[in-house]
C-alpha cells in the first residue's frame, strides 16, 4: 500500500466509524500500518494528526445537526458523537467553533468547517497543485438546481505565517473567513469550504453584480485582525466571481474550476 492509498483507506475507515469512539490507533490497525508511520504520512499530508481531524469532522456534523436538526437535544448530539456528556462535548465544540453549541444553533448559518478530505484530484499525471480535496458532494442537488447562479471565491492571503505562529491561529483565520462570508451573505447563499484556505459561495443569483457585491462587501473587511493570545494578526483575503460553464456538471470539473477562479484572483 503505497501512501496515497493507505491516506484513502484512512480518511475512509474515519468517516465509516465517525460516530464510533475510534483512536489514532483503531486507524493504524484497519490500515495495516503502524501508528506512528500513519500519524507521520497524515500531518505531513494534511497539516494536523489523525485524532485533530477524527474531532473536527465529528464537531463539523455535530454542528449541521445542531442547524438542521432544531428538535433533537444537545445530549444526544453529543452521544451520537461519542461524547459521553454535555460538557465533554461543549468543551470540544468551542475548541472548533469558539462558541456553545446552544449559541451556534441559534445563529450559525453555515456548518461546513471541515468538509470530508478526499485524494487529490489526478490530472493525467500531476496532481492538483498539491491542494486540498474536499467532499462537497452532499451539495451537488443544490449546484444542479442553480445551475446558472454565481460563485463567490475566496482565499485567504498567507495563511502559512498565520499557521507558523500557531495552527491554532491558524484555525482562528480560517474561521474568520467563514464568518465574513455569512456577514456579506443572502439569505439563501450557502457557504463551504473547498481547500485548505480556500472557500466558495454559491448565490441564489444568476446577476454577476449581486455576486460582485458580495466579492466586494468580503473584501471591504480585509485586514480586520483575529485575536490570538493578546496578539492581533490582520487576516486578508482574494475573492471573486464566477460561474460553472461546462455543459454537463461534474463533480471534479466544477472543484477545478473554482480553484482555477481563485487562482485568477490572485
Amino acid at each position: 500500500m503505497n501512501n496515497l492509498e493507505l491516506l484513502g483507506a484512512a480518511l475512509e475507515y474515519i468517516e465509516n466509524n465517525i460516530q464510533e469512539n475510534i483512536t489514532a490507533e483503531d486507524v493504524a490497525k484497519a490500515c495495516y500500518c503502524s501508528k506512528s508511520y500513519l500519524q507521520k504520512v497524515f500531518k505531513y499530508v494534511n497539516g494536523y494528526s489523525v485524532k485533530e481531524y477524527v474531532i473536527k469532522r465529528r464537531i463539523t456534523k455535530a454542528s449541521r445537526d445542531l442547524a438542521c436538526n432544531q428538535e433533537e437535544s444537545i445530549l444526544n448530539i453529543a452521544l451520537k458523537y461519542c461524547y459521553s456528556s454535555p460538557e465533554a462535548f461543549t468543551r470540544a465544540f468551542e475548541q472548533v467553533w469558539r462558541c456553545k453549541p446552544s449559541v451556534f444553533r441559534r445563529g450559525a448559518r453555515f456548518t461546513d468547517l471541515c468538509p470530508r478530505l478526499l485524494l487529490p484530484i489526478e490530472i493525467g499525471d500531476v496532481y492538483m497543485n498539491g491542494r486540498k480535496h474536499v467532499d462537497i458532494t452532499e451539495l451537488y442537488d443544490l449546484f444542479s438546481g442553480r445551475r446558472e447562479c454565481y460563485f463567490v471565491c475566496c482565499d485567504i492571503k498567507s495563511l502559512t505565517p498565520i499557521n507558523e505562529i500557531s495552527s491554532k491561529a491558524g484555525d482562528l483565520a480560517i474561521l474568520e473567513v467563514l464568518k465574513r462570508m455569512e456577514k456579506a451573505a443572502g439569505d439563501e447563499d450557502v457557504a463551504f469550504r473547498i481547500g485548505g484556505d480556500e472557500f466558495a459561495m454559491l448565490t441564489n443569483s444568476k446577476d454577476i453584480n449581486y455576486a460582485s457585491d458580495i466579492a466586494a462587501n468580503v473584501l471591504k473587511m480585509n485586514g480586520q485582525p483575529i485575536t490570538y493570545e493578546g496578539m492581533e494578526i490582520p487576516v486578508y483575503l482574494y475573492s471573486g466571481v464566477t460561474r460553472f460553464e461546462g455543459n454537463k456538471l461534474q463533480y471534479d470539473d466544477l472543484f477545478i474550476s473554482l480553484h482555477n477562479k481563485i487562482k485568477d484572483c490572485k
